[in-house]
């Protein structure tokens, strides 16, 4: 039987290189990493390779996890699956997605670092419901600046966060100087970064508070090493084998949470590597596939550290489109890198396929994936039916449904009407917001 995790795994010791340092630009008003508590401090940069997890945060694991992992036999039949898929489920606690993995810890750790209240900023509102939950847990105060376009669209993820006495604004806002200069402008309503960048500057106004991001960081991948490390497990238990490991990315957390073990047991030796790690991503945002590796912003404040990640630039109009938690300009730092060394690989879905993939699991599997994760079934089912030439699959693919669609539902409502439209990112615009970005490593192509 499958045991839940008593430790972390960090993938840092089996990287072979450091992670690029961040850059400071001049005239910042002081770094977001001031307010960090520095046991995630040393979690983003040590080279340690196993964490303990603190009890009080084991012991809310303990009411969901492990989560499930089954065969999905009936998808498998219905997409033309060559090999086995194998799903690994994440939608089975308060928040509704893996968000909760990191959430809990991340209010620990600020707690026990004496913070009062968290500030965050949110996308499609899976990471809102569960750091409001997480600060409720223990305590806390939240206030929580979602992108008004997924607000608009899911009412219900407000509904849930106040439920959990969070202070919930639609950004842009006028509560915020960030806010009220990016209401004016096209696309701003669709921007994440424009949501943490208001995030970042309520909490400077108060010592007691502290802003606190739910997916890009290394700490928060840490933190989802869970989802992955059971999956070797529950996959052992089963006899079975797969050679792709496939998760959407908005930042990264969800995909790294459950790639990179499989990544740090093949380096140590304790199994195969499988043949692909793939990042779903959402065409709308396409940074691991047509972006630029470069220095830039995690927020649109233009305050804090530069750092080192693929990217369509934190100032690019990201298009409407209800994947709202994967429209981050962004990869995460620590996956940027693996993907520049070629560790791991990415594909681009539409909405329409993505939300396609969604119903179809939805009927097969009697499980609504959030749209999000209809992205990473979509690239899982054109690898197991073999239309992905260049991602072989032999014996079979895991991937991960990183939270349910109940709260999603306008979504599958505008599939069903028809009216779902793809709108991926010009090339043109993303080319602007990266000309000025400077390169990770000037001498080789993004």
């Amino acid at each position: 039987m499958t045991t839940v995790p008593t430790a972390w795994r960090s993938v840092l010791p089996h990287l072979g290189e450091q992670l690029p340092a961040d850059l400071t630009p001049p005239h910042t008003a002081g770094p977001v990493t001031a307010t960090l508590p520095l046991e995630l401090v040393r979690q983003s940069i040590s080279h340690r390779e196993f964490w303990p997890i603190p009890e009080p945060v084991a012991e809310r694991y303990r009411a969901h996890r492990p989560t499930p992992l089954w065969r999905a036999r009936r998808f498998e039949a219905e997409i033309g699956a060559r090999v086995p898929i194998y799903v690994k489920y994440e939608g089975g606690n308060i928040s509704g997605s893996h968000k909760w993995n990191t959430a809990l810890a991340q209010a620990y750790y600020y707690h026990r670092a004496g913070f009062r209240e968290l500030v965050t900023g949110t996308g499609a509102g899976q990471w809102g419901s569960a750091l409001a939950a997480a600060c409720a847990a223990f305590g806390m105060a939240c206030t929580v600046f979602m992108v008004g376009g997924s607000l608009r669209d899911k009412p219900y993820r407000g509904s849930l966060m106040r439920l959990f006495d969070a202070q919930l604004h639609a950004s842009p806002s006028p509560l915020t100087a960030v806010g009220r200069a990016a209401a004016d402008r096209p696309g701003q309503g669709n921007s994440l970064a424009v949501a943490i960048g208001e995030a970042v500057e309520y909490a400077r106004a108060d010592p007691k508070r502290a802003f606190c991001i739910g997916s890009g960081e290394t700490y928060s991948i840490l933190h989802q090493s869970v989802i992955g490390l059971e999956s070797i497990d529950q996959l052992a238990a089963l006899g079975a084998d797969v050679d792709a490991v496939v998760g959407c990315v908005g930042a990264g957390s969800n995909f790294g949470g459950l790639a990179l073990p499989f990544f740090a047991a093949a380096r140590a030796g304790e199994r195969a590597l499988p043949a692909d790690l793939i990042a779903a991503e959402s065409s709308t945002t396409p940074k691991l596939t047509r972006g630029v590796y470069a220095y830039d912003h995690t927020d649109a404040t233009g305050t804090g550290p530069l750092e080192a990640m693929y990217t369509v630039g934190s100032g690019f109009a990201i298009p409407s489109s209800h994947s709202a938690g994967l429209r981050f300009h962004g990869a995460a730092k620590l996956l940027s890198a693996m993907r520049y060394r070629d560790h791991i690989s990415a594909l681009a879905v539409g909405e329409r396929e993505a939300l396609t993939a969604g119903r179809t699991f939805a009927l097969t599997e009697l499980v609504l994936p959030a749209p999000e994760s209809g992205h990473a079934l979509a690239v899982a089912a054109r690898v197991a039916a073999g239309r992905e030439s260049g991602h072989p699959a032999r014996h079979g693919v895991l991937v991960c449904v990183s939270g349910h669609g109940l709260l999603d539902l306008a979504a599958y409502d505008k599939l069903l009407a028809g009216s779902p439209e793809d709108r991926p990112a010009d090339t043109d615009l993303v080319r602007a917001a990266t000309a000025s970005l400077r390169a990770v490593h000037p001498t080789r192509g993004a």
